[in-house]
């Protein structure tokens, strides 16, 4: 596969469903010019309660029709197929630029907090794989490292119940356990390590008060724009364009769509796309 050249193809936007929208949404106005085609794999999510090895097969076979479609870099905005598939994307679709919303995620929370515990909001799946913490001892070691999982703010976000007092204080009880853990020690910050969080950065930040809330998103963005033009593939042009594809559940896709775009889209802005899945054929033992 050879590098594009052609500074109008999209910007490919991958995820298991459609908390990856938040990530679209920080991109689209980072980026006004560019174009974007996203993809969601709502025929297969949740991707968090499946093995590494088959999250690895739907992600290299979801990107697959990205690629083939026509995009001049690869953005994972997803943080289950970010942990476990990144590596394998970036080998497999080499040279195109492929990135994750992982590491920007632990660069901005190094970045805006020098000291202090980083306290990691995820789902159970990745909070289970430490993507966060790997890469944060990596790049800080001395620095503490907490992985709170907080599933039921998916569920919430999806619902569209995103700011309110009932919103604020079921946050609140998720997050107790968590402040009492800590005890006298206030985080440095707080990572949304899941891509559903966005939309509850509001309700989020009126329960902790003063403990800056991070979305990674915008730093991802950030590297997006820096990765585009060190390659001289920025688009000039003044209009953006953004198609939307699913593989399943366009109506629920395009409903929903908005609490995470911050617009509003019909199911007949989303293209219903078909994937192949992998099919491994098992070898039976040899008992003879």
């Amino acid at each position: 596969m050879s590098l594009s050249t052609n500074k109008d193809l999209p910007i490919g936007v991958f995820d298991s469903g459609i908390g990856g929208l938040t990530v679209l949404r920080a991109l689209q106005h980072a980026l006004p010019h560019e174009n974007f085609l996203y993809l969601g794999d709502t025929a297969r999510l949740p991707y968090g309660t499946k093995s590494p090895q088959t999250v690895k097969d739907y992600a290299l076979n979801a990107n697959e029709i990205l690629v083939a479609t026509g995009v001049k870099a690869l953005v994972v905005a997803c943080n289950t197929a970010t942990a476990v598939a990144l590596d394998a994307l970036q080998e497999k679709f080499q040279p195109l630029p492929v990135l994750g919303v992982i590491a920007p995620g632990a660069i901005a929370s190094l970045e805006i907090a020098s000291e202090g515990p980083i306290v990691v909001l995820a789902t159970e799946s990745t909070a289970k794989w430490h993507a966060y913490r790997d890469i944060l001892s990596s790049l800080a070691p001395e620095r503490t490292v907490i992985e709170w999982p907080c599933q039921l703010l998916v569920a919430l976000a999806e619902e569209g119940w995103c700011e309110g007092p009932l919103v604020e204080e079921i946050i609140s009880k998720l997050l107790s356990p968590l402040f009492a853990y800590l005890g006298n020690t206030k985080p440095a910050c707080i990572l949304l390590g899941c891509t559903h969080f966005p939309v509850l950065k509001s309700a989020m930040q009126h329960v902790v008060g003063t403990i800056p809330v991070i979305d990674p998103a915008h730093t991802l963005a950030a590297q997006v724009i820096t990765l585009l033009s060190s390659q001289n593939l920025l688009r000039a042009g003044t209009k953006q364009e953004t198609q939307f594809m699913a593989t399943d559940g366009i109506e629920r896709f395009a409903r929903v769509a908005q609490t995470f775009l911050g617009y509003a889209i019909s199911s007949e802005d989303v293209e219903l796309v078909t994937v192949i899945p992998k099919i491994t054929t098992a070898k039976k033992a040899n008992t003879a």
